[in-house]
């Protein structure tokens, strides 16, 4: 194995793509959540999401717009290289939102939902983590 700065080339070009798969993954899942409180009519999101029907459906906008610039944010600055610096942020923004989620389930008393809201969290973070410290893209 070859090394550039003391750094092994194989597990640097394995964790990229591992982050490139987390980042398909957690986008693909945000577009869809993202785009069903933002597109679909509120009484048939309540019927997945129960809680639509107990907050203002401003709120349910406002979070659905915020998982779909996130999953935007995880993708488009990476890959087309302009400010990829975003890509981390976006992962964080995520991070927040899922928090946030995990909290709102939990004053509830809907716990069964807080494990896949940590676990999303979880993921975003490796993200953010990954694409800060450890393989971080470049600028065009």
């Amino acid at each position: 194995m070859t090394t550039i700065n003391s750094t092994p080339v194989r597990s640097s070009k394995a964790l990229n793509i591992t982050l490139w798969v987390l980042q398909v993954l957690l986008a693909a899942a945000f577009l869809m959540t993202g785009l069903m409180k933002l597109a679909m009519p509120l009484t048939q999101v309540a019927q997945s999401l129960p809680w639509v029907n107990d907050v203002p459906a401003a709120l349910v906008r406002f979070i659905g717009l915020a998982e779909f610039a996130g999953a935007l944010g995880l993708i488009l600055p990476a890959a087309t290289r302009i400010r990829p610096n975003l890509t981390p942020l976006a992962a964080l923004g995520l991070v927040a939102v899922l928090v946030l989620a995990a909290a709102f389930h939990v004053s509830r008393g809907e716990a069964m939902m807080v494990p896949m809201n940590l676990i999303l969290a979880a993921l975003a973070g490796v993200v953010a983590w990954g694409r800060t410290r450890k393989a971080p893209i470049q600028s065009r």
